[in-house]
């Protein structure tokens, strides 16, 4: 039987013996999702709950994956092990990612104490939002004890994988367009630190004084998120050189400490594993509705809406119909 066809329950045990070769394909099933992602899942959940995932999202071009490089050697210089879920572009013929680990993290390719994984997008629903948790689980059941999540860029599946980790950083460079665009995109909300790379650049001073009065806003405008009062700091770094890298550790671990001792951090994973479930429902009540919508009915109530025919709602009732239908007949 080959690696890519052996059961959940052998890749599992593998994997917790340390395989990586087999660790790298529970991955892969958990990106394809179905049953055998499912059975792994089930597999991992009653052994996670050990790992801090520090999430680090940003403008393209702001260096992530050089600062979430960085991140992983000042790891390594305190003999902590890691693991990195790189999220990349979907490419449009494979689904897969376009970036490869090795080109992002050279450095550490060859480190037993590191495991590296480039995630595709693929899409929403199936794809990003329900493989990282999974994803993330998966490597917290196997001993994992820090996992990086490195996003794309600024949008919406990236303010969704910031809110997925326990500790989120916000990547900006200098000057005020990066300053304004983050705050677009809703992550002034969600950073428990912000880091102001390539901060050999002029402009620094200006950056960090942007973000606090957008912090002080957006805490004033919209009401303090559930922070117990964290203060958010905001800390230049050359992530290139390493300068101020190891400034940004010690500020995750004073954040990791805070967020336990105050209940912070467990309420925040309830809150994930709430909205994972919700997450779960839609997606399997979609792939059901899409099942059962037999024919060309789907396409079709689509077009509808599209042409302004019919209203969403009243397509959404005749999508779902059929599966109502089934579960009535079945009580």
């Amino acid at each position: 039987m080959t690696s890519t066809s052996r059961p959940p329950e052998a890749l599992f045990r593998e994997a917790a013996a340390g395989d990586r070769t087999a660790l790298a394909r529970g991955l892969s099933l958990i990106e394809r999702g179905g049953d055998p992602a499912r059975a792994l899942g089930r597999l991992a959940a009653p052994q996670a709950g050990g790992a801090h995932t520090v999430g680090v999202t940003g403008a393209p071009g702001a260096g992530k994956s050089t600062l979430t490089s960085a991140l992983v050697a000042e790891l390594r210089r305190h003999g902590e092990e890691v693991a990195v879920l790189a999220v990349d572009p979907s490419s449009p013929f494979s689904g897969g990612a376009i970036l490869g680990d090795r080109v992002r993290m050279q450095d550490h390719a060859t480190d037993p104490g590191v495991f590296i994984r480039s995630m595709a997008t693929r899409g929403h629903l199936g794809g990003l939002a329900l493989a990282t948790p999974e994803a993330i689980r998966l490597l917290d059941a196997l001993g994992w004890r820090w996992i990086l999540v490195e996003t794309v860029g600024v949008g919406q599946v990236e303010v969704e994988i910031a809110g997925k980790a326990d500790t989120t950083i916000v990547v900006v460079n200098p000057g005020w367009g990066d300053s304004v665009q983050a705050a677009k995109a809703g992550l002034m909300e969600v950073a428990d630190l912000f880091v102001i790379n390539k901060a050999d650049r002029p402009g620094v001073n200006d950056t960090r004084r942007d973000l606090q009065q957008m912090l002080d806003l957006t805490s004033e405008t919209a009401g303090t998120p559930d922070t117990d009062g964290w203060q958010v700091p905001i800390l230049p770094v050359v992530a290139t050189t390493g300068e101020g890298v190891a400034a940004v550790w010690e500020a995750v671990v004073r954040h990791q400490a805070f967020a336990a001792a105050g209940g912070l951090l467990e309420r925040r994973r309830r809150a994930r594993l709430a909205e994972e479930l919700r997450e779960i429902i839609v997606h399997r009540l979609e792939l059901r509705a899409r099942e059962l919508c037999t024919g060309d009915r789907w396409d079709e109530l689509t077009a509808q809406v599209l042409d302004r025919d019919l209203d969403p709602w009243a397509a959404a009732d005749a999508m779902l119909a059929p599966v109502l239908s089934v579960e009535t007949a079945s009580q």
